[in-house]
């Protein structure tokens, strides 16, 4: 979309086309100084502020470069900060070290590179120090998710251990719960028959009294079928 004052440029360039030429001259040419002032009047008030500050900024110029400076330094300085956070706390820290100052040294490169490009063209700081930071961002994020990766499959193993323990110690519990049922089924079968064995003996007194052979043998019987329920 043209802007108003691509239309003001345009409108003059045509105003001054359109001029009759000064008689015996082919380079001056007559012109209405009210609609001319008009013109010039309109397109220094469409004159918008963006050119304003960039003008200031080329004036400036050195106070610029001290604050990209200052900027670039904070950003390195948080980024160092950022990664020894993270060697600190998810135990890594031989990697994690490495990859700081890989990331540090970038950073300082990429600053350095920065500087220099706005000491030629003033302009293009802005946009440099943004193309700057988001390199840098993307560094630590890269370094924020190997780190989580890392954390995450140290505890994926953990949970499988503990899963992989958890029915080790049910299968051990299981069996033993087979072999104890076993045991006591077992045991209480072994009642039961001493039971009716002894309920056996107490009949056969009560019918006829016995000998002294049979009594005895008896009473042996009973005493062992005794000694199988303690």
């Amino acid at each position: 979309m043209t802007s108003r004052i691509e239309q003001l440029i345009d409108e003059i360039e045509t105003y001054i086309d359109n001029c009759k030429p000064q008689p015996l001259s082919q380079t001056k040419i007559i012109v209405n100084k009210e609609e001319i002032d008009e013109l010039l009047r309109e397109l220094r008030s469409k004159t918008p502020e963006e050119i304003k500050r960039y003008q200031k900024i080329i004036s400036n110029k050195e106070a610029i470069l001290n604050d990209a400076r200052k900027k670039a330094q904070e950003l390195i300085d948080e980024a160092t900060a950022h990664t020894n956070e993270l060697i600190n706390e998810h135990e890594i820290m031989q990697q994690a070290y490495a990859q700081a100052n890989e990331v540090v040294s970038q950073a300082a490169t990429q600053a350095k590179m920065i500087l220099d490009n706005a000491t030629i063209e003033a302009n293009d700081m802005k946009v440099a120090a943004i193309q700057y930071t988001d390199q840098l961002l993307a560094s630590v994020e890269s370094i924020i998710t190997q780190s989580i990766d890392a954390t995450s499959k140290q505890n994926d193993e953990i949970i499988e251990s503990i899963k992989q323990n958890s029915i080790n110690i049910v299968k051990d519990v299981s069996q033993n719960n087979d072999n104890i049922l076993s045991a006591l089924t077992q045991y209480s079968e072994m009642i039961r028959s001493n039971r009716a064995d002894l309920a056996q003996s107490g009949s056969s007194l009560s019918a006829s009294a016995p000998t002294s052979a049979a009594s005895a043998a008896d009473t042996q019987d009973e005493a062992i079928n005794l000694d199988m329920l303690n």
